[in-house]
């Protein structure tokens, strides 16, 4: 029998889970409280007349596609990939890449603000024994994944640097993921090493190689201490919306007996 793993966090209002400005915003109404938006669709009924007289449950909610476990499209890093191609929005998205062995990279010894290098993913793989084939879907297991709604969550975790993302990419990955606000190391961090440095090519360092390789990412992901290295799926389906830079997604992982 399947055992599936929830490896989503909840979209939930009030925590620090994105920056300041960016943070998402849920009113919820209760049965108590629509009971008369119900019946005013009735004329002549009134809240006497229903079960309880409850009306519905429903929230309204004013969030990014990047709040909560999401999909970012190739869209979201440039207007191009593939060397200069239009860059696919989340609509576009091959839905092939959303279904495929996953294979998880443990670099939660690595600290805060730690930009993962190439030789950093070959000595992980090796460590697990497993050879990336074409659609694997890797993701980054960082000390920032239980860290979700606390105040350090934005800038917890380490990220994956330029040449750690093409060397996934050149072996045939299309999909990878972290359980860290981003992909990149956490924006204080590489702040604090462009002050120094002015080097404007470490911004977005990972993000931006989806400008030579076309590629999405999972962010936000959850309980991935729970995977194995490797020897599950992963299910990622993005929601659909037309031309959009991201989709939300309640990523699983399955895991065969």
């Amino acid at each position: 029998m399947q055992t599936l793993i929830d490896i989503s966090v909840p979209l939930m209002a009030g925590i620090a889970s994105d920056p300041p400005g960016l943070l998402p915003e849920i009113d919820y109404f209760d049965h108590e409280q629509t009971a008369s938006d119900v019946v005013a669709y009735f004329p002549g009924a009134t809240v006497a007349d229903l079960p309880d007289g409850e009306g519905w449950a429903i929230e309204r909610v004013r969030i990014s596609t990047h709040n909560g476990t999401h999909l970012d499209a190739p869209y979201h890093y440039a207007s191009t990939m593939d060397g200069g191609a239009p860059a696919i929005t989340i609509d576009e998205v091959p839905l092939e890449w959303c279904f495929q062995p996953g294979v998880k990279l443990d670099f939660r010894h690595f600290p805060d603000g730690y930009v993962v290098t190439a030789d950093d993913v070959a000595a992980e793989l090796d460590r697990i024994g497993h050879e990336l084939s074409p659609l694997d879907i890797v993701v980054i297991n960082t000390a920032g994944g239980t860290k979700y709604g606390e105040p350090d969550y934005v800038s917890a975790g380490c990220g994956m640097g330029r040449a750690a993302t093409l060397f996934l990419l050149e072996r045939g990955v299309r999909l990878t993921g972290t359980d860290a606000w981003s992909w990149d190391a956490p924006f204080v961090h590489t702040a604090a090493r462009y002050a120094v440095e002015h080097d404007p090519s470490l911004i977005w360092e990972g993000h931006r190689a989806g400008r030579d390789i076309g590629y999405c990412h999972l962010e936000k992901l959850h309980n991935l201490e729970a995977l194995p290295d490797h020897g599950f799926r992963i299910c990622c389906f993005p929601v659909k919306v037309h031309a959009a830079s991201a989709g939300w997604t309640r990523a699983v992982a399955i895991l065969e007996p």
